[in-house]
């Protein structure tokens, strides 16, 4: 790799020159000679064997190379910045990036309004996001790839702080033969139909959830291709609210009428690292997390595995 011939005090000594107006300003702006601020300048040129300013009058002007250098170079001296930044804050016992893994059955509209609040208080920390099913959450937190875990589930040997509920409701496309019989359904009427459920990501342990006694089943990758399956009129299944609005508005899907059981609400919990202290930027986190569950919710579309830097 080629070693840069240009110091990041020589860019930014030309963009106080720039920003200044001037060689005598920029001098008393960074506490230096005029002449050293001129040598600097000069050195550069000769350097990148680019002329980077020319004399108008009285006044030294970018050049068009010296312009587009300088833009670039602003780019470079705040990413430098925002380096040393981040490096005294983690001096400071401030984290670099937290992990958090969510179950994929958790409101994301809550989670992005989280997020988004977390990202000007976040001082360059990053957050690694991750989504998995049901014992797919336990296992990467009980593995310590996780600093923060949401879960349906009551994690044996955590201590977990209650969040907010989901509500899953038992539905089917308006057409489905469930629909035909215009009655009460009775758990006779389910078990000759098709159910679509989701496969648990989990590997050591993996387990069912809800009712799974139709004698036809689909197992799918994720809730977004069981909306997919079921809105298309393949088979029944109980889905988030949150993720089903738009279908069940538009009439895509229509809950199903049970004797019981058509509606579940299973209820969230926020789980740490109990082998990792707790840093103030994964506090920040849990704090946000769990003000804006406790918010009411808007539909947001599926949001998937990111990663965002601070």
């Amino acid at each position: 790799m080629k070693v840069p011939r240009v110091t990041l005090d020589q860019w930014r000594t030309l963009q106080a020159v720039i920003d200044h107006g001037g060689f005598a300003q920029a001098a008393e702006i960074l506490h230096r000679s005029q002449s050293s601020v001129s040598y600097t300048v000069g050195r550069m040129q000769e350097q990148l064997g680019v002329p980077l300013l020319r004399i108008d009058g009285r006044k030294a002007v970018l050049t068009d190379a010296g312009e587009a250098l300088l833009r670039r170079s602003r780019q470079l001296v705040n990413q430098a910045g925002q380096l040393e930044e981040l490096a005294h804050n983690m001096e400071q016992g401030w984290e670099a990036e937290v992990r958090l893994v969510v179950d994929a059955a958790y409101p994301n509209a809550k989670l992005i309004r989280a997020l988004t609040a977390f990202m000007p208080q976040s001082r360059g920390c990053r957050v690694r996001l991750r989504e998995e099913v049901l014992s797919g959450v336990e296992e990467v937190l009980k593995d310590g790839t996780a600093d923060l875990a949401i879960s349906g589930l009551d994690i044996t040997g955590y201590l977990g702080q209650e969040l907010s509920t989901a509500e899953f409701i038992a539905v089917a496309h308006p057409d489905h033969s469930l629909h035909q019989l215009q009655r009460k359904l009775s758990v006779q009427d389910l078990q000759s139909q098709m159910q679509v459920v989701v496969r648990d990501s989990g590997h050591r342990q993996p387990r069912d959830s809800g009712w799974l006694g139709a004698e036809q089943r689909w197992t799918v990758g994720s809730l977004a291709t069981s909306v997919g399956f079921v809105s298309s009129g393949l088979g029944f299944a109980w889905l988030p609210r949150h993720m089903i609005h738009r279908e069940l508005a538009e009439g895509a899907l229509r809950p199903l009428p049970l004797v019981q059981g058509s509606i579940r609400r299973p209820l969230f919990y926020l789980y740490t690292n109990p082998n990792k202290p707790l840093g103030p930027a994964t506090q920040i986190l849990i704090d946000l997390i769990r003000t804006y569950d406790a918010q009411a919710q808007s539909p947001v579309q599926p949001m998937g595995n990111i990663t965002h830097d601070g």
